[in-house]
């Protein structure tokens, strides 16, 4: 697994390493738990501003995923790791 090197912005990143996933990742996402995800931008259903502050940023895809687990007894495999613009 190859390490990333990150910049020296502070001085508490200046000797940081990040191993990139590229051997576990997929270069696209698995379409079947692709959603559509639409932003209001902080607008109501009338389109007037509600909400200060809000909107812009990249245009994201819901990645749908079983927080449930309640499949007992089903053997699963790890098919691959990836990468969720939704979670932190």
């Amino acid at each position: 697994m190859a390490l990333r090197k990150r910049k020296p912005t502070s001085a508490g990143r200046r000797f940081q390493t990040v191993s990139d996933f590229s051997e576990i990742t997929k270069d696209r996402p698995e379409k079947s738990l692709l959603a559509q995800k639409s932003g209001t931008g902080g607008r109501n259903s009338h389109g007037r501003k509600t909400a200060r502050h809000r909107g812009g940023g990249h245009k994201q895809r819901y990645r749908v995923i079983d927080f449930r687990r309640t499949k007992d007894g089903v053997n699963a495999t790890v098919a691959a790791v990836e990468y969720d613009p939704n979670r932190t």
